[in-house]
């Protein structure tokens, strides 16, 4: 899968932006997606597997150490310096906080949706959650 390259400096939430705070579980970076660990009560970086308890719920905003606070952007536009392609379809990829657009998903990859490439550095952010894997 050909992830998006993002550079965390460059993650900026649109000014249509819905947040929320929480507490790092393990070394985040900013443009990573994020699920809630019900177990630790923090957030981690999510992966596209078929795990119930692993779904991605944002895109952490900056950096954290386990243990730091966290910004989670969960809905509007979001800027990543990525380059992405206007009208692509971004989910979350095989890779733990990677993103990925949905024609690299492959067979038996759960489909976890993060949001529609508005333009080359435009995300707007909207998780539909498929929980179906690909045939």
């Amino acid at each position: 899968m050909a992830d998006l390259s993002i550079t965390a400096t460059d993650v900026v939430a649109g000014s249509s932006a819905r947040t929320t705070t929480g507490t790092a579980g393990e070394t985040i970076t900013a443009g990573q997606p994020v699920y809630l660990d019900a177990a630790t009560a923090r957030y981690k970086r999510t992966l596209h597997t078929g795990s119930t308890t692993a779904v991605a719920v944002g895109i952490a905003l900056h950096g954290a150490a386990n243990g730091q606070p966290l910004t989670i952007q969960t809905g509007g536009a979001l800027t990543l310096s990525a380059v992405m392609t206007a009208g692509e379809i971004y989910a979350v990829s095989a890779n733990a906080g990677g993103i990925c657009p949905c024609g690299d998903l492959g067979a038996g990859d759960y489909t976890t949706v993060l949001g529609v490439a508005a333009s080359t550095s435009s995300l707007v952010m909207g998780i539909v959650v498929g929980g179906v894997a690909h045939g």
